[in-house]
């Protein structure tokens, strides 16, 4: 019996579509009112485009960028029921592109005031799943906490500064508190307690330093937050071999449909990002993977033998020496949510198929 409860489709969905250049083009298909979305055109090299719920659906921030948040119209539109609404805008909508969406369900809400930290925070909160959108404006001062909402300790925090020219800036509990990595650049870990002040986040909070990246004096910030659900979500690292053959073997405790992996500590390298949606990937036919864009970049969709990645029931192994995914000795961290459970009942991984 499957420890999980919910179906991981009803939280989290890839969606492709290909656009037709029609104003206020409905785009359905997710399954459920996306809380956030993540777009990118693959044919063309174009930003990563972010919009919440929260923000508004008006309101853009760009992966591969610095830039601060932008009003638009003819990009996203609305978030509805069964996906959302696009504009004329030629990386969301334009005719032939092929496009990929990568949506997550949080509160279906524009959020409610969260006063859990010494800073007054906005939060759309789906604790079912672990994942909460959190709005709050800075103070620059070391040490400010921000209410997440999500009753359980973050594994992984994207930041941004709305306001601000500056990088993105991520937690991930395997690398701590005293670093961060941008996801708009190709940069290892950089160590710093002025980004989360050295301090690990708690099943309540989690605390900001003095960095604008993250605590801007009246600087507005958005923050996705997650922590780990067995068999749904799964935020870990891996020490590369630097074997093309027999590559790390990693288990998640499901099948990975979105996978995002990042070079952290030895070296620099772009981020990388699969999902079993494109280009048929996850298929028997096409496993191993070489299907990839990378999200501090505007490049085009990729596709090479040297990046290949086997999904399997319960995990995925490298099959790559490509230093983006496997130098002997350096570390890896993989951000990844589920198409598919398996999870034992006794909350171990099981068998993989």
């Amino acid at each position: 019996m499957a420890y999980i409860t919910f179906q991981p489709h009803d939280y989290f969905n890839t969606l492709l579509y290909t656009g037709d250049g029609q104003a206020s083009r409905s785009v359905t298909g997710v399954g459920f009112q996306p809380d956030w979305v993540w777009f990118k055109n693959r044919n063309t090299g174009d930003h990563h485009k972010l919009f919440d719920a929260v923000r508004g659906a008006n309101k853009v921030l760009y992966g591969n960028l610095t830039a601060a948040e932008a009003t638009v119209t003819q990009e996203l539109q609305s978030f509805n029921s069964d996906g959302f609404t696009v504009g004329t805008e030629s990386a969301m909508n334009g005719n032939g592109n092929g496009i990929a969406a990568w949506n997550w369900r949080a509160a279906g809400t524009s959020g409610s005031s969260n006063s859990d930290g010494s800073i007054t925070s906005t939060v759309s909160v789906n604790t079912t799943a672990g994942f909460s959108i959190v709005t709050y404006t800075g103070t620059g001062s070391a040490g400010a906490t921000v209410g997440h909402g999500l009753g359980a300790k973050p594994a992984f925090i994207l930041e941004k500064g709305r306001s601000v020219t500056d990088d993105w800036l991520v937690y991930h509990h395997k690398l701590g508190a005293d670093v961060g990595l941008a996801l708009n650049n190709n940069t290892a870990e950089t160590d710093s307690d002025s980004y989360w002040n050295d301090v690990e986040p708690t099943s309540t909070v989690f605390t900001i330093g003095s960095n604008g990246k993250v605590n801007t004096s009246g600087g507005t910030h958005v923050a996705y937050v997650f922590t780990e659900k067995k068999g749904f979500s799964k935020f870990g690292s891996y020490l590369g071999n630097g074997s093309a053959s027999n590559g790390p073997f990693i288990v998640t405790g499901f099948k990975p449909g979105f996978l995002l992996i990042k070079r952290s500590i030895g070296g620099t390298d772009s981020w990388f990002l699969n999902d079993t949606a494109r280009a048929s990937f996850g298929n028997v036919s096409s496993n191993p993977s070489r299907v990839y864009l990378r999200p501090n970049e505007t490049s085009s969709e990729g596709t090479s033998s040297s990046h290949e990645i086997m999904i399997l029931s319960n995990g995925f192994k490298v099959l790559s020496s490509d230093t983006a995914y496997n130098t002997d000795g350096h570390t890896y961290t993989y951000y990844a949510f589920a198409e598919e459970p398996l999870v034992a009942s006794n909350e171990d991984p099981a068998t993989a198929r």
